[in-house]
């Protein structure tokens, strides 16, 4: 048996057809957000306000180390007096936390306070602490005696919770009693209010970094030994619904994969500055879920664009899975996550081969289905647009929103249209249901095949794709196929396009035939294209890089017209040299 072979079968990769199926596309139920908006209201109320009382605080326990590096960048302007995040600016002197002008990832990023990992990477404590301290009492000024939207979100308590009782040095070094009192009366009051709210919002990401916050108030709140018990519990029943078999979060976002990474790796740093052993279920679910995270990483080592998430930088990854101390191989087939990657002579080629999230488990859902990224060593050719989830603030909200369509992503486009709807207000509305799979694995390399039915009820056609790439990396191919859903046929022919968006580096050179074009990637690399069944054009795209900024690029579009029958265009891409 070859290594692939071995992979695949550790991999539980078996030949044969699998059916995906999702419960629907809704998002929460009219009478679900009422009874959310009416749980929201007690928040302002005094029985809630009692709620929150108890004992204070004198001090922590311990402090926990926070293990990874933050942004030098964001760091070193937090020393020159601005906050900084994806190209929005803010004075510190004029931080108004009662009259927030800032857009929402700006106020997820200051409030969850996870600037001061930023700032702590770029100075010393001696330095940091009056930085971290001003603003500290700016937030303690605005929200900690009012309970309030988003300041008292759940998921943002439980990041922020995180990251105080990891930096305390820097906010709780003044000789000010009264304000270190306050910061601790917070932090106690905080951990009551998730208490009972932890178990409130979406499953996922949000819901872990929640219970991550109980459980760290748990261990480092003295007294916390109830709430520890308490909180192991919720975390594990957050992980069972948050967390799918394979290791993939619910929200299928590569990004949010690496936050809750994170997030549980901070919590066992809590535990280790108790000097406990964290849960057995949380380092089962950091093992498998850092599998997950590999499986949709490059040859770059940096992740994939995949529902919102941007390219993160391999060294970001790599920092990531050294602190979470797991040894482990990329998961080639996700079954419920649904990303299928392919692997072979330094070639990865990485697909989505499952229906978006349920619109109630995330904020920004993509049409990405069967799209695929394909990168050979260390520089990507095939990507999606992506990064709407990361997007600079520069970016037009016009643009943000069109990264999220079909036609971001390189895969085909019936009638200009996507292939799950995508609501005016932000969510995911009907279109894939089901994708039908199937995987085969050889000495010769790996095919996969899967369909669609996201085009069957407005158009009558399922899309089927077939992606092989061959064990010596050097060849991939595909075909699309529009397929009648059933018997009934609409009339008329159908326009469809194949999209391959490409990396800005890829220099391309189409061919005098119209049929083909060369792709050259930055170490001399030459890569032949060539497609049959439709018209080969290059036109303008856009990539959004590591850091959400959008760089020009160019893509390669098939286009074509299927009749009532049907319709299919084959390609490959062979590498020349």
């Amino acid at each position: 048996m070859s290594d692939d072979a071995a992979d695949s079968a550790a991999d539980g990769v078996e030949p044969g057809k699998r059916l995906v199926r999702t419960s629907g596309r809704a998002g929460l139920s009219l009478a679900d957000r009422i009874s959310e908006h009416f749980y929201r209201l007690t928040w302002r109320t005094p029985l809630h306000d009692m709620r929150l009382k108890g004992r204070h605080p004198l001090k922590l326990i311990a402090v926990a180390e926070d293990p990874f590096f933050g942004d030098p960048e964001r760091g070193n302007a937090l020393l020159d007096g601005v906050v900084m995040f994806r190209g929005e600016e803010r004075s510190i002197a004029g931080l108004d936390f009662a009259r927030a002008d800032w857009s929402k990832p700006f106020g997820e990023y200051l409030q969850s306070f996870a600037w001061l990992r930023d700032l702590s990477s770029v100075t010393v404590r001696v330095t940091a602490a009056p930085i971290a301290e001003a603003i500290t009492a700016r937030w303690l000024a605005a929200h900690a005696d009012k309970v309030s939207e988003p300041a008292w979100r759940p998921d943002l308590w439980g990041r922020r919770i995180l990251f105080w009782t990891s930096h305390a040095p820097l906010i709780l070094s003044a000789n000010d009693l009264v304000y270190r009192s306050s910061v601790l009366h917070a932090l106690a009051r905080g951990a009551r209010h998730l208490d009972r709210a932890a178990d409130r919002v979406p499953l996922g990401v949000p819901r872990i970094a929640a219970w991550c916050g109980v459980l760290a108030a748990g261990l480092m709140i003295p007294g916390g030994d109830p709430r520890r018990s308490f909180g192991e519990t919720g975390l594990k029943r957050a992980l069972d619904g948050s967390v799918f078999d394979d290791g993939g979060s619910v929200g299928r976002s590569p990004a949010g994969q690496l936050e809750a990474i994170q997030l549980l790796t901070m919590l066992c740093e809590s535990y280790d500055a108790r000097r406990i052993e964290p849960p057995a279920f949380v380092q089962a679910a950091l093992a498998k879920m850092v599998t997950a995270l590999l499986g949709v990483c490059h040859g770059d080592g940096g992740l994939a664009s995949w529902q919102g998430s941007g390219p993160i930088p391999g060294q970001v990854i790599a920092q990531t899975i050294e602190a979470t101390g797991v040894r482990t191989r990329a998961l080639k087939q996700a079954r419920e996550w649904g990303y299928q990657r392919l692997a072979h002579g330094g070639t990865v080629l990485i697909l989505d081969a499952a229906p978006p999230p349920l619109s109630r488990l995330v904020q920004g859902g993509c049409a990405s289905t069967l799209a695929f990224e394909l990168s050979d060593g260390k520089h990507r050719i095939v990507v999606n647009c992506g990064g709407s989830g990361m997007a600079d603030a520069s970016i037009p909200t016009a643009l943000v929103d069109g990264l999220r369509t079909t036609a971001a992503h390189s895969t085909l486009v019936l009638a200009d249209s996507n292939s799950t709807a995508i609501h005016p207000d932000g969510t995911l509305g009907r279109g894939v249901i089901e994708v039908e799979l199937a995987r085969h694995e050889s000495e010769n390399g790996s095919r996969v095949e899967a369909s669609h039915d996201g085009y069957a009820r407005r158009f009558g056609f399922l899309h089927r794709r077939i992606v092989a790439l061959g064990g010596d990396g050097r060849d991939i191919r595909g075909e699309d196929m529009l397929i009648p859903a059933d018997k009934r046929r609409k009339k008329g022919m159908t326009s469809f396009a194949v999209r391959f968006h490409l990396h800005p580096s890829v220099e391309i050179s189409p061919t005098a035939d119209g049929l083909a074009a060369i792709l050259r990637t930055p170490d001399g690399h030459l890569w032949q294209f060539r497609a049959k069944g439709g018209a080969l054009a290059v036109e303008d795209s856009i990539w959004i890089d590591g850091a959400g900024k959008p760089v020009a690029s160019e893509q390669l579009v098939i286009t074509a017209e299927s009749p009532p029958g049907g319709a299919n265009v084959s390609w490959v891409f062979h590498r020349a040299k």
